[in-house]
């Protein structure tokens, strides 16, 4: 379990009674396994995925991306295996499938109280539609405020959208109507589209990610700030960016992977953060993010799921 430290900065007071986590997030989309063809996981896949991460990695906490198509069974398996959850309600742009997962969502965190920690309506949403369904992320944080769930709620997007898009950090719409906030830093994909912040290297990683979280918590100065993807990909091997200014900044490798995750979980333990590695099992459908789609998983996305040796300083939760 993470140890409560000094800070070395003014923060919200939450911070003084919550329990910094060190989760990682967890897609069951494996082998041949795709969402975008609403494939519907089984029981056993969940099962078997979920005894790989807690017999081969330290992880105790992860964060999931949905609660239909047989994302739902995740729960009953986590609380079985003694997981904490953070668990994303998914919103996208069909408000009939929003609101299946918004009632759903409800149903599991009243019946998983123990093991769901926190909800989010969505995550990056903005990021696939600029402002368009602002109004469904709304509607989701609504239902949950009626429904009176005893869990925080939140949001999760990328750092740059929880500040309006702005430098200086601004609050956005959703500052003021959610308990907590989630950020995605990638200084990997800031390397090869991002003029801000367009050469950082794995070895920058974890600065670059404590960086970030602070512009939007000086910006939210009453909300508790999670890191909520962060991370590094572990192949092609060595293969670099393709983005010309990020080639040697960007660089895929294991042991790159292997800094960033360890490294930034320590800098974040230090300041009492919470903060989730990107991600658990590498998925091969995502291949519309170039090369390196596929390879952001601490372990295997296919059989046997063998997962490359975390060493950090301490057991994670």
């Amino acid at each position: 379990m993470a140890v409560v430290v000094t800070l070395l900065f003014s923060v919200p007071i939450y911070a003084q009674d919550q329990i910094p986590l060190q989760c990682v997030a967890f897609s069951p989309y494996v082998n041949s396994l795709n969402p975008d063809n609403r494939d519907v996981v089984s029981q056993e896949v969940i099962d078997n995925l979920l005894d790989v991460l807690t017999t081969q990695t330290p992880f105790r906490c992860i964060m999931t991306y949905g609660v239909t198509h047989g994302l739902e069974k995740i729960f009953p398996s986590a609380k079985e295996r003694g997981l904490h959850v953070i668990t994303i309600l998914w919103i996208d742009n069909d408000p009939l499938v929003n609101t299946a997962s918004i009632s759903i969502g409800i149903a599991l965190a009243r019946q998983y109280p123990e093991t769901i920690l926190r909800l989010s309506c969505g995550s990056e949403t903005r990021t696939r539609h600029h402002n368009a369904f602002d109004s469904e992320t709304l509607r989701c944080l609504d239902a949950l405020r009626e429904a009176h769930i005893k869990q925080p709620i939140g949001v999760i997007d990328t750092w740059w959208e929880w500040c309006n898009r702005e430098q200086p950090c601004h609050q956005n719409l959703f500052s003021q109507k959610v308990d907590w906030v989630g950020i995605n830093v990638f200084p990997w994909w800031e390397n090869q589209y991002s003029d801000l912040f367009p050469c950082t290297t794995a070895q920058q990683a974890a600065a670059f990610h404590l960086a970030r979280w602070r512009e939007v918590a000086r910006a939210h100065p009453e909300k508790e700030v999670i890191l909520t993807e962060f991370g590094w990909p572990s192949g092609p091997l060595n293969k670099k960016a393709h983005h010309l200014k990020a080639k040697e900044c960007g660089i895929a490798s294991q042991k790159n992977q292997q800094q960033v995750i360890s490294e930034t979980f320590a800098e974040f333990e230090r300041q009492h953060i919470t903060a989730v590695a990107f991600e658990a099992f590498s998925e091969k459908w995502k291949t519309k993010e170039d090369a390196f789609g596929e390879y952001w998983g601490i372990c295997a996305g296919t059989l046997p799921y063998a997962c490359s040796v975390l060493r950090p300083h301490h057991k994670l939760n």
